[in-house]
């Protein structure tokens, strides 16, 4: 469960006085809805708290509060309800924003190689590296370890409840007389702490929990005789217990898993000494590690050396293994595959890809979904009427109806039982847990409950087209070799163009390189490089005067000489224009010898995503600061509606227009210039969200940056809510039947404690398929 809730008691800080303070303690032993809701109450009830989360999932109660509150002021409350509390963790203060690293190094290049290529692709992107913000760090293995569940109190608790309930039944056998006392006692074992944390709860805000409603039908069955019952009601009730914290301990070990996934040793070469394995949680940023064959990275940093396949599953879920060498960026967690990577680490433990994706869907469980809000409004006046229902059937019929007192009181104490909301309260918040976790673990991250809910129910999708649709960089789609040239045909082409970039690191001139190193083509050297400003390149190769300029240069270039293109020379330019492309024309002597096109081409799977998100009933639109004729291509190629030229502005008016008409909208984008209308989308979805401002901007980040990403998070949203409804019946349909069979005598107190905590468990247990859910 999730929980919040706000004191307004206390004024804002007067300007000049520190600010309110954020804390997160793990805490162990929390498992149910009743959980939450009471460190919740007992918390707010201390002076000086301002705030409480509390995240049952995630295991951690999040305080804001005033400096001067004391620790211990906010752990003894807790401790004193039965829950292990390890150190307070300092989150950012409340209302300032989170301090921002710069070890990380933003790697946003300027590119000022004047190519006058005619329409360049938009790429205003610049995508940093993975710096990454500060909340403190969240130093996991500091957490209080729960270990194996059989080893914990609440097992202890149940065996020896078992031990006293089974003595009791020997000695009840043996001397039959003596199970008038028999049965209290070993009814004791187990009630007496369940009466204690009554008794703290009670004193801290929460009168009807359930172990008081436990208390009261123990002792109320062993005042009317049923002492054997009541004996046997407080060993289930353990037992349900001891099986509500198994489910909830494998329901939050799924994303913390992902912690383990970092090495905890890494090998740091120093000073050209030979390489020493240091704790990975000390690498401080800029230091080199050695990663071998076989082994896990232990940060996030760039390859200074080497070239390696690296498995990504565990960080991003991608099945493939990537190819990278020498400048790529690498993250903590992946596996390297068959060779030796040097790689300067740029991000320290605590801000690593890792620890980021667990912090955010820590503090996503932490907020609380539209659904969830409710039910927990629902629950706080259901249990105070099911008391009240209890008390009317306990002394109604009696007083009224003249019926048996030990009867109707009976029937009252079992209703008592089936009154606790556990199992409806925690319905919600444990499948969206489970739902954010499998989004984290497959590299859809979900920044709450609110967003992973919303997304079930979005109509239209308005997609950033450069970076998102797109890969976001040029690509080389054709080379033509004009005839009636010595030039030996496309390779000759492409290798003088290749020639004529060397050196270059503007994005048509990666292209250039990458597609001559992609074919094999071998690359001449170039002498006497000159930029011509606005219009391309110029340079000699293999004794020939080579340039590569625009269409519109190179038509002025050859005019000065008497000589023009082709008129087929012009209509394949045009030919290629038309379809979006950036075309350059290489010069040879003075006479047009080729031409290249390249354009910034579709994700490999954008067509498919499109399609899939059709399947499910959900239009897409294109909103991009890109030129129209760009624009027009890309959308006719996936067959949908592109509005182009658009500023930030008109990208979020688009948004709103679509909201105006009824539509509910998830915006895609790469969270920089897209920002007001992610803000402004119902859902607003980062694609590669491995940058800060992704991280920071959207409600959603899809880490693969694949489109096929966006349905697949819709996917899972569906199937959460799907999940959510199945728990509510579960819960109230259960709870529902043994009222109604309680009350016409046919079920009685074993039944009733089984309609709370198995119900419980029943409701876990579904959410946590989700964990393994393959959208």
């Amino acid at each position: 469960m999730t929980a919040t809730t706000d004191h307004h008691a206390h004024p804002q800080h007067a300007q000049g006085t520190p600010p309110n303070r954020r804390t997160r303690y793990r805490v162990t032993g929390m498992d149910c809805g009743s959980c939450a809701a009471k460190v919740e109450t007992a918390l707010g009830r201390v002076q000086g708290v301002q705030a409480v989360h509390v995240s049952v999932p995630g295991g951690t109660v999040t305080v804001t509060h005033e400096p001067s509150v004391a620790t211990d002021s906010l752990v003894r409350p807790m401790r004193a309800l039965g829950y292990g509390v390890g150190p307070g963790e300092t989150v950012e203060a409340a209302g300032q924003q989170p301090a921002t690293h710069g070890g990380c190094c933003a790697h946003g290049h300027g590119h000022g190689h004047g190519h006058g290529h005619g329409q360049e692709p938009g790429h205003g992107h610049s995508h940093p590296d993975t710096h990454s913000h500060d909340h403190g760090g969240h130093d996991h293995h500091h957490a209080p370890v729960e270990g194996a569940w059989w080893r914990g109190p609440k097992a202890r608790l149940v065996i020896a409840s078992g031990a006293a309930l089974a003595l009791a039944y020997a000695v009840g056998l043996a001397v039959p007389a003596a199970e008038a006392w028999a049965f209290p006692l070993a009814m004791l074992v187990g009630l007496v702490p369940t009466a204690k944390r009554a008794w703290a709860a009670a004193r801290t805000g929460t009168p009807f929990s359930i172990e008081t409603l436990m208390t009261v039908a123990a002792v109320g069955a062993v005042v009317i005789g049923a002492t054997e019952e009541a004996a046997m009601v407080v060993f289930l009730f353990l037992v349900g217990e001891l099986l509500e914290g198994v489910a909830a301990g494998r329901a939050r070990s799924g994303i913390r898993g992902l912690t383990r996934l970092v090495p905890d040793t890494a090998l740091v070469e120093r000073d050209g000494r030979p390489p020493e394995a240091v704790p990975a949680a000390a690498l401080a940023v800029g230091t080199v590690i050695l990663v071998r064959p076989g082994d896990r990275v232990a940060g996030d940093g760039v390859i200074l050396s080497g070239e390696s396949a690296l498995d990504e599953a565990p960080v991003t879920g991608e099945s493939v293994p990537r190819r990278k060498g020498e400048g790529d960026a690498v993250f903590a967690g992946t596996i390297n595959g068959d060779g030796v990577l040097r790689v300067r680490v740029t991000a320290a433990a605590r801000n690593n890809t890792i620890a980021r994706v667990v912090r955010l869907v820590e503090e996503a469980q932490e907020s609380k979904a539209p659904t969830e809000r409710f039910i927990n409004r629902f629950s706080r006046v259901y249990t105070p009427a099911v008391v009240a229902l209890a008390a009317l059937v306990a002394l109604l019929p009696p007083l009224a109806l003249g019926g048996s007192w030990d009867e109707w009181i009976y029937k009252g104490l079992a209703i008592l039982l089936i009154g606790c909301p556990c199992a409806l309260v925690i319905s919600t918040p444990a499948a969206i847990a489970a739902g954010l976790s499998n989004g984290a673990r497959r590299g859809l991250l979900l920044k709450g409950g609110a967003a992973l809910e919303t997304l079930a129910r979005i109509t239209t999708v308005a997609f950033d087209k450069t970076g998102t649709l797109t890969g976001g960089k040029p690509v080389v789609t054709d080379v033509v070799a004009f005839a009636g040239q010595e030039m030996g045909g496309e390779a000759a082409v492409l290798g003088l163009a290749a020639a004529l970039e060397t050196g270059s690191s503007h994005p048509l001139a990666t292209a250039i390189l990458a597609a001559a190193a992609g074919r094999g083509v071998t690359v001449p050297a170039a002498t006497d490089m000159a930029a011509l400003a606005g219009k391309g390149v110029a340079g000699r190769v293999g004794g020939r005067a080579v340039t590569l300029a625009s269409p519109q240069a190179a038509a002025g270039i050859l005019a000065g000489d008497g000589v023009a293109l082709a008129p087929e020379q012009v209509d394949r330019i045009a030919a290629l224009n038309a379809e979006g492309k950036t075309v350059s024309v290489l010069l040879a002597d003075g006479r047009p010898a080729g031409l290249l096109a390249l354009r910034d081409e579709l994700r490999p799977d954008a067509a498919a995503g499109i399609a899939a998100l059709r399947e499910v009933g959900i239009g897409a639109v294109m909103v991009t600061g890109d030129n129209a004729r760009a624009a027009e291509t890309v959308a006719r190629t996936l067959g949908i509606a592109a509005h182009a030229e658009l500023l930030p502005e008109d990208k979020q008016r688009i948004v709103r227009e679509l909201q105006a008409r009824g539509e509910r909208v998830a915006k895609v984008g790469d969270g920089i210039n897209d920002a007001p209308a992610l803000a402004a989308a119902d859902v607003g979805i980062a694609m590669g969200g491995g940058t800060d401002v992704a991280l920071d901007t959207a409600d959603a980040a899809a880490l693969h940056g694949r489109v096929g990403d966006v349905p697949a998070m819709v996917a899972l949203s569906r199937r959460t809510m799907s999940n959510i409804r199945q728990n509510i019946a579960v819960a109230l349909g259960l709870k529902a039947v043994f009222l109604v069979t309680t009350v016409i005598g046919v079920t009685g107190l074993w039944p009733a404690i089984l309609a709370d905590t198995g119900a419980t468990v029943l409701v876990t247990a579904n959410a946590l398929r989700l964990l393994s859910a393959r959208p």
